[in-house]
C-alpha cells in the first residue's frame, strides 16, 4: 500500500508498526521461497497476512465502515507463468520527474533503471524509479488492460512501505530479481479516497493483461 492521509499523535507509531507488518510478510515470502517451500502455499499464506492486516490493523487503507464488511481482498487465481526473471538495468540518465497522484498534487521521483523480462512471448519493460522523499525507496507501478483492475495502477515494489521484490541467487547488487505478478496490490486510494497515492506514470504501461494479484476492490469508497 502507499499514500498516506493525515496523521497525529500516537498514529505514527501505528504507522510505524504496519510498515514493519507489511515488510515481515515480504521478508517472509522470500525466505520462504528460498527454502523450497511451494510456491502456490507461499502465495496463499501472503495473501491470508495481507487480508488480516486490511481486517484488523489501525492502518489498513480501510476504514471502520469497510471493515465491519470485509471479508477478503479479491485477486485472481495463482499463475506460475506470471513470475517472472527481470534484468535491472541501471544504465539510464536520472530523470527528476513529478509523479501524479491520486489527489491534487504530485510527488518527486528520480528514474533509477529499467526492469526488463519476457511475458506472454513479449520482452516487456518497466522504469523502476527512486521516491525522493526523506529516507527514499524504490517504487515499481504499472498498469495492465484489464477492465477487472484497478484504472490508476498498481504496485509490485513500494519499498517505503515494505514492499519489495525477490533477489535472485548470484545476481550482485539485485540486477537480477523475480517479479511476480501474483503479488501485485493496489494503492490505499483504491480503497478510499482519504488516502493520497502516486499513479502508475504513462511509461509503465503494459500492452497486456495481468491477471495475477488484486483486482479493483468492489467496496471502495
Amino acid at each position: 500500500m502507499s499514500g498516506e492521509s493525515e496523521q497525529d499523535g500516537d498514529q505514527f507509531l501505528e504507522l510505524y508498526d504496519f510498515r514493519v507488518r507489511v515488510a515481515a510478510t515480504y521478508r517472509e515470502r522470500n525466505e520462504a521461497l528460498r527454502g523450497g517451500s511451494d510456491p502456490k502455499a507461499v502465495w496463499r499464506r501472503f495473501w491470508q497476512e495481507r487480508n488480516l492486516i486490511f481486517a484488523t490493523h489501525p492502518q489498513s487503507a480501510l476504514d471502520d465502515r469497510q471493515k465491519a464488511r470485509f471479508s477478503r481482498l479479491d485477486v485472481f487465481p495463482y499463475e506460475p507463468k506470471l513470475c517472472v526473471e527481470a534484468d535491472i538495468d541501471t544504465d539510464v540518465e536520472p530523470q527528476r520527474l513529478e509523479v501524479v497522484t491520486s489527489g491534487d498534487e504530485s510527488m518527486p521521483m528520480t528514474l533509477v533503471g529499467t526492469a526488463s523480462f519476457q511475458l506472454q512471448e513479449e520482452r516487456q519493460e518497466l522504469s523502476l524509479y527512486w521516491i525522493d522523499v526523506y529516507g527514499g525507496g524504490l517504487f515499481l507501478p504499472f498498469r495492465d488492460t484489464s477492465s477487472s483492475t484497478y484504472g490508476g495502477g498498481r504496485y509490485l515494489i513500494d519499498s517505503v512501505k515494505g514492499s519489495d521484490f525477490l533477489p535472485l541467487d548470484g545476481s550482485p547488487h539485485n540486477r537480477r530479481v523475480s517479479l511476480d505478478f501474483n503479488y501485485a496490490y493496489n494503492p490505499s486510494c483504491a480503497y478510499n479516497h482519504r488516502w493520497v497515492c502516486p499513479l502508475a506514470p504513462p511509461q509503465n504501461r503494459l500492452p497486456l493483461e495481468i491477471r495475477a494479484g488484486e483486482k479493483t476492490y468492489g467496496d471502495a469508497v
